[in-house]
């Protein structure tokens, strides 16, 4: 078993910041559920100054309001207006497709980011809903039931899976 990225809310800015709060990074409910992040779940949150730490989320309470509020102790590390990506994980013995999710300024859901090596998010190509897929994707989140991934001298290789 290995832990592997499993939910990314990429490129969101920090709405508030309570230092007075117990712990944890509250999260618009509308963007945990396009993100897959569970009331509860460990994350890694980073921010654009270089701040790392894992805490764990809580789901706000006024779905589409673009809340992100880091609270407690990680409101020293990470402020208000601080660009920021959270990141879920999860183990698995194969393979996951993360669910990666791209706001705009105001913290609302833009679209699902397909990730490539050495790609800005305004390159990267859009990925397919996670949460409303049929057929083989939805069996392996992989479409076409298949990966690409480098090789070492940088050209491309499709893997097939073999993951169900």
């Amino acid at each position: 078993m290995r832990e592997l990225l499993s939910s990314k809310i990429h490129n969101a800015t920090v709405t508030m910041a309570r230092l007075d709060y117990v712990g944890s990074i509250t999260i618009d409910p509308l963007l945990t559920e396009k993100a897959n992040l569970w009331p509860g779940q460990k994350v890694l949150v980073v921010s654009h100054r270089g701040a790392r730490l894992e805490t764990y989320v809580i789901v706000g309470e006024h779905p589409g309001n673009g809340e992100i509020c880091m609270n407690g102790p990680a409101a020293h590390l990470i402020c208000e207006g601080d660009r920021i990506i959270v990141m879920g994980f999860e183990f698995a013995s194969k393979p996951v497709q993360p669910t990666v999710v791209l706001v705009d300024a105001a913290n609302r859901f833009e679209r699902y980011l397909a990730e490539r090596p050495n790609m800005t998010p305004e390159e990267a190509p859009t990925a397919p809903d996670p949460i409303h897929q049929s057929g083989e994707s939805a069996k392996n989140g992989f479409p076409n039931n298949s990966i690409t991934l480098p090789n070492d001298t940088g050209s491309q290789e499709k893997l097939a899976s073999t993951y169900n």
